[in-house]
């Protein structure tokens, strides 16, 4: 309650107190993020799968060693990486990434809407017996 001028005034407001906190600029590493192939490593856990895949990278940098040491090391990186890739995409596959679940659901919103009803009701007639419910 708040006096002005000898009369007496109610207000109804509500204080409320939030801490935002923006970012400007997107890192590295959530813009990566979407880029790179996950693997399914997990598979390296059966030995016919481990098996095939030490025979398909030994028989690729077999291939490789027939290559000219002449050459740049950036362009050597890169059909080593390369091979390494492939190999582990034909062997291996890529992960496949869960789907969650969505949590805001219709008990979500039933809440919210019970809420949002004792709120009014006690913002209409704010009485003891409307706090207790």
């Amino acid at each position: 309650m708040c006096e002005v001028l000898g009369e007496l005034i109610v207000i109804h407001h509500h204080l409320v107190i939030a801490k935002v906190r923006e970012r400007l600029a997107v890192s590295n590493q959530a813009a990566q993020r979407f880029d790179r192939q996950r693997f399914n490593l997990g598979k390296l856990n059966e030995p016919e799968v481990r098996e095939q895949y030490q025979i398909e990278i030994t028989n690729r940098f077999a291939a490789l060693e027939n290559l000219n040491n002449d050459e740049d090391i950036d362009r050597i990186w890169k059909n080593i990486k390369e091979n390494i890739q492939t190999s582990v995409k034909e062997s291996l596959g890529l992960h496949e990434l869960k789907q969650n679940k969505p949590w805001f659901d219709e008990d979500c919103l039933g809440f919210l809407d019970q809420r949002k009803q004792a709120k009014m009701q006690w913002i209409q007639d704010p009485n003891q017996s409307n706090v207790d419910k």
